[in-house]
């Protein structure tokens, strides 16, 4: 999510009502998640991913980018089996640049014919997948000289944007897998929106062809576009999963030079989706490529989520997964994603209505992955940590904003329920990395809740970001979300309630515009308040009568522009 600066000037009244809804959506209480700082697995040379077999056995599987799978039985996470050495027998696998072997996928009937299928790079940089069996799936050994090749995907000179993971379909029991467009930049051979190029894709394939018919793999007749294509229009989907409850698809797409972004599709509007790239980034038209070669971009998917690459927030995104196991109740339904080179965690609810990041100290993910059980994972090069959820503070926090002020930077929170709740530490910071303590507010511990505010006198421009500290009576504590304040750029008619702390009986704004109407309006959207000022201008007292107490938005309308500030009304 990109945070959003409280003050926004829009154009048009339907946009205003667009941010109003979203604003009050986005501060829904989410799960505050973290990486166990204890790794369960230590001691790895290379890790791309962690899988099981879904034989009921429980045992861990890490994929090695030298081509070396390792097993770890149940209760023996400090005890290593080597389960494949795919160079055993000579060198298969090639590790340059970005490649190596990148992902392994267990047959669903694993449990009876022992296959094992692998994604990575050869010695010729192209993409292979290929096929090993065990003689014994309940056994932790599989032979090399097993290894029989299913597709293979000449790739360009570029060693990088290769992909991809394998996944079954829980559905179909297809075998899925994702390629990078090619590499270099800017996708220079269009591969993404070329459907007689397998790279920049989902492909689909049945790995069990008719029994005597000799192929490897056959083209499922459901197919959109009669090959092995199922989905388009992507950069470098290094990590992707399948929601094990609603079998929706989620993409981590690695982002050229703009944005980073999840896309998401339903099990059922999947096939034949096209997430747009190389014509477009994000939300909008990658920069140099011209329009005229693109489709009509109503055609595209949209990003379900999507965050500015090279700042503080990261430049690759990690694909994740929804947590569907039990240990941690309040993250069940959340899809946990990270950022390799930030550490980020993003949290998304898995019917899209909520999107939230949280720092991490962990960088250089990998992978997120599962367990059999569903307990979730992410991977480093040399190690393995537990994905947990804290439990909820017994307070509720249901909005944090903040906004320019004369005075520097005004913030204001809103709770709905506190119990035992000690104190709230206001937390600014330059970067959204380093945060440093600028005052704190006592809790007021009320049962329904309670309206708080805090100025930071500061004369710094640009993006500051502010977090809250919340402590318990037992000292236990949680972070909030992080939020920016731009403090660039302001014309002086943009902060026209001043002050935006109101704890009198009327609203003074400064009109410096030919406005005809001021609105203000509640979290839930709902005009409480209109006063038409007849394109008054200077120093304007409106009366608030009896307006609650409460965050607001003040919005005033003109012929053709509307403008508008977040106030807290405190009285």
């Amino acid at each position: 999510m990109k945070h959003i600066n409280h003050y926004q000037i829009l154009r048009g009244h339907a946009l205003v009502f667009c941010f109003i809804l979203a604003a009050t959506r986005i501060f829904a209480q989410i799960p505050d998640v973290y990486l166990n700082s204890t790794p369960v697995i230590t001691g790895l040379t290379s890790a791309m991913e962690i899988v099981h077999a879904g034989d009921n056995s429980n045992r861990i599987f890490i994929a090695e980018r030298s081509g070396v799978i390792t097993v770890f039985n149940p209760g023996a996470l400090t005890t290593p089996i080597q389960f494949l050495n795919m160079n055993s027998g000579g060198q298969v696998v090639d590790a340059t640049g970005e490649g190596g072997l990148l992902s392994v996928a267990f047959h669903p009937d694993f449990s009876v014919n022992g296959f094992i299928y692998t994604y990575y790079t050869d010695t010729n940089g192209d993409l292979v997948l290929a096929r090993y069996t065990s003689a014994n799936p309940l056994g932790n050994v599989v032979p090399a000289n097993t290894r029989v090749e299913i597709l293979k995907i000449p790739h360009p000179i570029e060693s990088n944007h290769n992909g991809g993971e394998l996944h079954f379909g829980y559905e179909d029991g297809y075998l899925y897998l994702s390629t990078g467009d090619g590499g270099s930049g800017y996708d220079p051979n269009a591969n993404g929106q070329n459907t007689n190029s397998l790279l920049g894709k989902i492909l689909r394939i049945d790995v069990n062809p008719p029994i005597g018919s000799g192929l490897p793999y056959v083209i499922p007749p459901s197919n959109p576009f009669g090959n092995a294509i199922y989905a388009l229009g992507l950069r470098n989907p290094f990590r992707w999963s399948f929601d094990r409850e609603t079998y929706a698809m989620w993409i981590g797409d690695v982002g050229q030079g703009s944005f980073e972004e999840v896309n998401f599709r339903t099990a059922g509007n999947a096939s034949g989706a096209n997430f747009g790239w190389r014509c477009f980034e994000g939300n909008g038209y990658t920069p140099g490529i011209a329009i005229n070669e693109c489709p009509d971009s109503a055609s595209f998917v949209k990003p379900i989520y999507t965050y500015p690459t090279g700042n503080a927030r990261g430049r690759s995104v990690i694909g994740g997964v929804v947590y569907r196991g039990n240990a941690w109740p309040v993250m069940k339904g959340y899809y946990i994603g990270m950022d390799y080179f930030s550490g980020d965690i993003h949290k998304i609810n898995s019917d899209g209505s909520v999107k939230e990041y949280q720092t991490s100290t962990v960088t250089g993910v990998r992978d997120i992955g599962e367990d059999e059980a569903g307990e979730i994972y992410a991977v480093t090069a040399t190690a393995v940590y537990r994905i947990e959820a804290e439990d909820p503070l017994p307070v509720t926090l249901v909005d944090f904003t903040g906004a320019p002020s004369a005075e520097g930077v005004r913030l204001a929170w809103q709770t709905s329920m506190e119990k035992d709740f000690k104190s709230f530490d206001i937390q600014f910071s330059r970067d959204a990395r380093q945060f440093e303590a600028i005052g704190s507010i006592q809790g007021a511990n009320a049962p329904a809740g309670n309206l708080y505010s805090f100025t930071h006198s500061t004369v710094e421009n640009g993006d500051l970001y502010y977090r809250l500290k919340m402590t318990d009576t037992d000292e236990s504590f949680r972070y909030s979300k992080i939020i920016t304040v731009n403090r660039d750029g302001e014309r002086p008619g943009d902060l026209f309630v001043r002050p935006s702390l109101i704890s009198s009986n009327e609203m003074n704004l400064l009109v410096e515009e030919a406005f005809q109407t001021v609105e203000i309006v509640n979290a839930g959207g709902k005009v409480v308040l209109t006063e038409k000022i007849g394109g008054r201008s200077g120093p304007v007292n409106i009366p608030l009568g009896n307006t609650a107490s409460g965050i607001y938005v003040v919005r005033m309308a003109g012929h053709d522009r509307v403008v508008q500030q977040k106030v807290l009304v405190w009285r």
